[in-house]
């Protein structure tokens, strides 16, 4: 297994550092190489700040960019999931702007250091065998720069040396490639890493190797191959169009499809990965293998290809998903929780174990409108009546109970109460505020507990409290108390693992009608598996990309698999995304809890343009790059 790990001493020098950072002190362009790499621990250095740079989309990936871990918990706070249909944040309601998920100056940054390490390392004395490593090594880093790049602006500029300003400005502009040209260049660069980095680094050193390698290139080729295969659904026009710096020709999909086969099952065949404890034998099992997964990669070596580690808590080398986003109740003191609300629209995708291969909407009623019935509650409607908060979700995937903490579940030790409301005996319904009500000796409350410290639901107060009906839980640590600090989490994050690998390969065949289906099935339904289904289901790119949905939900992939297969302005046209409230109704005795589907509460619906596609390259002005469409 191969990770990359900031160690302690390398975050302190490349993070706590500002203006006096020993990498600033002198143009690195001007330094020589003996003087930068003398001993192994210059090497290191300057590797460090390589990875560090990485556009890894992690917990400290936001719509302002990477390593944003900065204190901001109206904007710090807000994850890629908040402009997909997998959540919303607990307080505001942005969608996608045309300043979000930039990656430009620090791209071309990234590229400069690692082409400066590249022209550096024929230089060096070295043995050969480190001279192949730094090559692979550099060529991974700068395959990952571009793919960041290609991914958000289409073809930009292909800068493969470094540049030196001798006077004359113009000379140092370097004109747009063509988005084929440059996705070619991505993988092109990931198989120069595949031919130089061996299986492992000596020692145990937690750098790429060529398993990351091929699968980066699995990523991206997958990416480049269905822009291919579906630039016909979102038809954009100018001159960026026109000259080819942005679209690719369908024609292409079937090469890049091919390269993510090849990649995969590289991977697949060399037998050195598998998935995390893979036959569970029951679904609460596999629910516990799943959010143990999350909690610390480092116990998954069989699965995880490349972690991102994070060395200690503050000092800015740590994240803080474990503040922002576990539930009121268990803030500890910390002023800004449950941010991460998963939305309705997911909770829906999971499928039920006794219907398997198709998605299981919650139902809360037998009405036949009921699932497209957002107007809220309905004195006529006969409601599903249930003993607990939880029972609707009973028999749903695994994967649900581990990514989300569901109303009346346990979370570190308390009853996590989610509740919007309930139905009084004379069939008046009190949902998201009123007084308390006394009902038989009784007394209820319309977030279900007395104290706000006591609930985590629907509440507006401080903006602390699901508007969805659920609460996150996916990567959080039950067994730790976070301090009430920014940065004080350190749960590493898993970049590649062994389950995307199964799925981009299962997409591949599904997408492209070659390669070995039988193995694009299996590697489909080993994923499955490891959830706790016992019944195989066909390869179908519905089965794959529902797979993925519920599989990869949260780890940053939904938002570029709408980019990818150009589905974001079909699932965003003025829509609204929906939440689940559970009801408490006094109607009848015991008490039971009925379920009522709305909008989110506080919501406007949002749209997603075509243009957005494609980020808005900046500095044209300047830089005189062709811009892309509708900018």
């Amino acid at each position: 297994m191969s990770y990359l790990k900031k160690t302690l001493t390398l975050l302190l020098v490349l993070v706590a550092m500002s203006c006096g950072d020993v990498l600033d002190k002198q143009p690195l362009d001007k330094l020589q190489g003996e003087n930068l790499f003398s001993n192994p621990e210059g090497v290191k250095l300057y590797m460090a700040n390589l990875y560090y740079q990485l556009p890894i989309e992690d917990f400290t990936f936001f719509r302002q960019g990477f390593n944003w871990n900065t204190g901001d918990p109206n904007n710090g706070g807000f994850a890629p999931a908040m402009s997909t249909d997998e959540a919303v944040h607990t307080e505001f309601g942005d969608f996608i702007g045309n300043d979000d998920f930039q990656w430009w100056d620090q791209g071309y940054k990234l590229i400069r250091d690692v082409n400066i390490l590249i022209d550096i390392i024929p230089t060096l004395d070295i043995t050969d065998d480190e001279r192949k490593a730094l090559v692979g090594e550099s060529a991974f880093i700068r395959a990952y720069a571009y793919f960041a790049l290609a991914k958000r602006y289409g073809g930009v500029p292909l800068i493969t040396s470094v540049q030196k300003y001798e006077g004359d400005v113009e000379a140092l502009k370097v004109p747009r490639s063509t988005e084929k040209e440059t996705w070619d260049f991505v993988l092109k660069e990931c198989d120069t890493a595949v031919g130089n980095l061996g299986d492992s680094w000596p020692g145990g050193e937690r750098r790429a190797t060529k398993w990351v390698a091929y699968a980066l290139k699995s990523r991206a080729a997958l990416h480049a191959a269905s822009l291919a295969k579906y630039a016909d659904r979102a038809p954009i026009s100018g001159t960026a169009v026109d000259q080819k710096l942005v679209g690719l020709d369908k024609a292409a999909a079937a090469e890049f499809y091919k390269a993510a086969i090849d990649a995969s099952e590289a991977i697949i065949s060399s037998g050195k990965f598998n998935l995390y404890k893979p036959s569970p034998a029951t679904p609460e099992e596999a629910a516990n293998n799943y959010r143990l997964l999350f909690e610390d990669p480092n116990n998954a070596p069989e699965e995880v290809i490349f972690i991102k580690g994070y060395a200690r808590p503050g000092s800015g080398t740590g994240h803080n998903y474990g503040i922002w986003y576990q539930p009121n109740q268990t803030a500890n003191g910390w002023p800004h929780p449950g941010r991460m609300n998963p939305t309705l629209e997911l909770m829906d995708v999971y499928e039920s174990y006794d219907k398997p291969g198709e998605s299981a909407p919650l139902a809360t009623s037998a009405a036949a409108n009921d699932l497209t019935d957002y107007t809220g509650f309905n004195a006529t409607k006969q409601y599903k009546r249930f003993d607990s908060e939880n029972d609707i979700f009973k028999g749903k995937d695994a994967r649900m109970w581990a990514t989300m903490i569901l109303p009346g579940t346990s979370w570190k030790g308390q009853k996590i109460v989610i509740q919007a409301g309930f139905i009084k005996p004379d069939g008046s319904a009190q949902i998201m505020g009123g007084d308390p009500f006394t009902h038989g000796g009784t007394t209820y409350y319309t977030y279900g507990a007395s104290d706000r410290t006591k609930y985590s639901g629907f509440d507006t107060w401080g903006g602390n409290n699901t508007r969805t009906g659920v609460s996150f839980k996916k990567f959080l640590n039950e067994g730790l108390n976070i301090a009430p600090g920014w940065n004080q989490c350190v749960t590493d994050f898993a970049d590649f693992r062994y389950a995307e690998i199964l799925l981009n390969y299962a997409e591949a065949i599904a997408e492209s009608g070659t390669g070995d289906k039988v193995k694009g099935a299996k590697a489909l339904n080993d994923v499955r598996r490891r959830a706790g289904h016992k019944v195989e289901i066909p390869l179908t790119i519905n089965n794959v990309i529902r797979e993925r949905r519920v599989e990869l939900a949260f780890e940053h992939k939904r938002f570029w698999d709408l980019i990818r297969r150009r589905e974001y302005h079909t699932v965003f046209n003025n829509t609204m995304r929906h939440a689940l409230l559970p009801v408490l109704d006094l109607r009848v005795t015991p008490a039971k809890y009925i379920f009522v589907r709305v909008n989110v509460p506080r919501s406007n619906p949002s749209t997603f343009d075509y243009r957005q596609y494609y980020r808005a390259i900046p500095g044209i002005g300047a830089n005189g790059l062709v811009q892309n469409p509708q900018y």
